[in-house]
Order: structure tokens, then sequence, then C-alpha cells
């Protein structure tokens, strides 16, 4: 049984404990806001250098709502997922209209960009909300503590995670220290595998290494089907400048600057192809096609291309852009 004594020693070891990270050094929820954002698909120590960076550009809220898109864009660039930076950039300017930053994950909520995950970290470690944080790492410590096989990808197994992680935080002083206490255990000592659980401050209340069989915790999540993709962007140049569109209809990149010209879905990979390119569970097969353009067409945005990263900081473009396609006119 997990007590207020227990949640109180579980603190101390983390205190003592935990690694030197930089937003563990605030209470500032605007920076607490940018690492937990980042760390979404990102693991801590490749964070550092992005996070100190972003807020050498934008150390405030104030700065980063008065960015243009693309400098938000392009100061995310090698972080992927770059939906994030411009949800970041929208509540920014949001932020700054409200001229108060919500105490509340309820609040926060309404934000864009602000899920459940960042909503309820923000809450907590900025306000001391005494809400729980749901990540991988929390998943994990929870379903060993347990010894609990639900599915914690769907929205009742989360939902049960949820209640054990908002139950451990409102036996807490401090529901910032218990939160980020469970998710450094499941960094440093709960790991996926291989858990060092002789190390473990919660080891004396743990079902699963009780029963032997921690790694056996938390079940696996199904891998989705990969999908096989065909696509086919143009080059479209004029005196130098390239020509960029958003991508409305590849379910990749969705909303993002995207070199013009189409893709398909296929069943079998094709035999030609420029290069290949996986973004999640799309493995792309990539053919290009060189055109001079004879004006400059206004559906179009026209960049430079040593520009071409403020808009689309992604390597699938940049690739596109170092091969020899076939070239004709326009």
């Amino acid at each position: 049984m997990i007590t207020q004594q227990t949640i109180k020693n579980f603190n101390q070891w983390y205190e003592k404990e935990k690694r030197d990270l930089p937003w563990r050094e605030t209470k500032d929820p605007y920076k607490i806001w940018i690492s937990e954002t980042m760390l979404q698909q990102t693991t801590s120590r490749a964070v550092i250098p992005f996070y100190q960076k972003f807020l050498q550009l934008f150390p405030t809220l104030q700065y980063l709502a008065k960015a243009s898109d693309a400098k938000v864009v392009a100061a995310w660039a090698g972080l992927g997922y770059y939906s994030r930076a411009r949800n970041l950039h929208k509540a920014a300017q949001l932020l700054v209209e409200k001229k108060i930053f919500p105490k509340t994950y309820e609040e926060l909520l309404l934000l864009p960009g602000f899920g459940p995950y960042t909503s309820r970290a923000v809450a907590s470690l900025a306000f001391e909300q005494p809400v729980g944080v749901v990540d991988g790492n929390t998943i994990r410590v929870i379903s060993r503590l347990f010894a609990w096989s639900g599915d914690w990808w769907k929205t009742s197994g989360r939902a049960f995670v949820q209640a054990q992680m908002d139950n451990m935080v409102q036996l807490s002083e401090k529901p910032s220290i218990t939160n980020q206490a469970f998710m450094e255990l499941g960094a440093t000592i709960c790991t996926p595998t291989n858990p060092t659980c002789l190390l473990c401050p919660l080891k004396k209340n743990c079902l699963a290494l009780k029963n032997k069989n921690p790694s056996a915790f938390p079940s696996k999540k199904p891998k989705r089907q990969p999908e096989t993709w065909i696509w086919r962007p143009e080059i479209r140049n004029f005196h130098g400048l390239i020509a960029l569109e958003k991508n409305k209809t590849l379910p990749f990149l969705k909303n993002q600057w995207l070199l013009p010209g189409s893709g398909e879905k296929v069943k079998k990979r094709p035999q030609k192809f420029d290069y290949t390119h996986t973004i999640t569970h799309h493995k792309i097969f990539v053919v290009t096609r060189m055109l001079s353009a004879k004006s400059k067409a206004a559906k179009y945005k026209w960049v430079h291309p040593q520009e071409l990263k403020q808009w689309c900081p992604v390597s699938l473009v940049e690739k596109a852009l170092n091969v020899t396609p076939s070239k004709k006119g326009e």
C-alpha cells in the first residue's frame, strides 16, 4: 500500500538522486512548457541543447509570440513533429493576449498543443496543482507497481493510470516533486529492459517485483501496420527561388510546407526511385522532377534555398534538392 510516508520518502529519494537538467532549475511556466513540449518523443539529454538554444532566441513568452512562424519552426529544426512548434507559437500569442498564464490543467487544455500530458505537467510542475502526469515512464512504473497488464494505449487504460497517478500526487505535499520522481524513476531505474529493482525506492510496494516478473509489464502495444507511399515532389525553380505549398493531402507532415507534387499509397515498393524516407509508419519512396517555372505562380510560396529550413526544416525536402532528378520544362 502506498502511504503518505511512502510518498514523502520517495520525494526525498528524488531530491537526492535526480539528474541535473536545466528545466528543473525553474518554476517559470513558460520554460517548463517549452521543455515538456520538447521532451515528447525525445530523450532528456538530446533535448538540452535545443532547449538552451530555443530560450536564447525566445527568452520569454512575449519574444515567442512576436516571432514569425518561420523563425519558430526553424528553431525547432532537428526535433521533428513540427506541429508542436506551430502550436507553441499559436498558444504563445493567445497567452500574451490573455495577459495571464493559466494555473490549472483544465484551462491549459483549451490552448493549442496543450494535450492531457502537457497541461497536467505545466499545472503541476509550475503551480503545484495536485494532478498526476502520465507519460511512458509513469505508465511503466504504475503498471509494475500494480502488476497491471491493461491496454494502456486505450482510453480506459489511460484512465486507470491517470487515476493512480492522481492518487499518488494527492498524497504529496509537493505534487511537482512526486510527478518528477515517478518520471525520473522510469527513466533511470524502472527502465523498459533490465530494470535495476534493487535500487528502486518503491521496491517494497511493487507487485511485479514480488511476482518476480517486472519486465512483463506494461503490456506491449500492437504495432501499427506500415504503409508504403510514393511521393513525387516537383522542384519548381524561378530565378533561383523554390516553390513550396502547404501539404493538404498527404497523411504525413500534414499542414506543413513541402515541395508541390503528388503522392499515393501503394501495395508494393516501386522499382525506380531517387531515395527513401520514413516518417512514423510511412515508408516513402521519392521520385523527383525538376521544373523550370516560366512564372512565379501566386499559389506557391517562393523561397530562396538558403531560407528553405525556415519553412520546411525536414530532411525529406532537403534530400529532394540534393538528388539529380529528370529535367523537364513547364
